[in-house]
């Protein structure tokens, strides 16, 4: 009788090497740096249309600027926890293993498989990009 071919998760580990902890921290400051330009643009487009706004309907800008407030806030707020998550990389041990993605993969499935064995999450181990152990294929 034939198989099934079904997808499962694939947990891409890396071992944590300097190579890998300089790859994060340039990423995601790459990504503090962009919700940085974010608030910038946003701080800069809400004084000019708060200040047109307020000559024609105060009310109306006062509504406003509580919302580009609370959008600013939540910029913040992600930009803090990125700045985190670098510091938590930046303490990652050498030689550790650190999840880097979930990727799907395909199984065959048959008459007589236990299926839970079958679609255990299977996991790929890397070093600096280079594939070391698959475990649980």
């Amino acid at each position: 009788m034939a198989g099934l071919m079904v997808t499962r998760a694939v947990t891409v580990r890396a071992i944590v090497t300097e190579q890998l902890k300089k790859e994060l921290i340039e990423e995601l400051q790459g990504m503090a740096d962009e919700t940085q330009r974010r608030i910038d643009q946003m701080d800069f487009e809400a004084r000019r249309y708060l200040a047109e706004l307020q000559r024609t309907n105060l009310t109306q800008a006062m509504a406003v600027r509580k919302q580009i407030e609370a959008e600013k806030s939540k910029q913040e707020g992600a930009k803090k926890d990125i700045l985190e998550r670098i510091s938590d990389v930046e303490k990652l041990e050498l030689g550790s293993e650190f999840p880097r993605m979930t990727l799907e993969g395909a199984v065959e499935i048959a008459q007589g498989d236990n299926l839970y064995d079958k679609l255990a999450r299977a996991e790929i181990l890397i070093k600096d990009g280079v594939v070391v152990e698959i475990r649980n294929a």
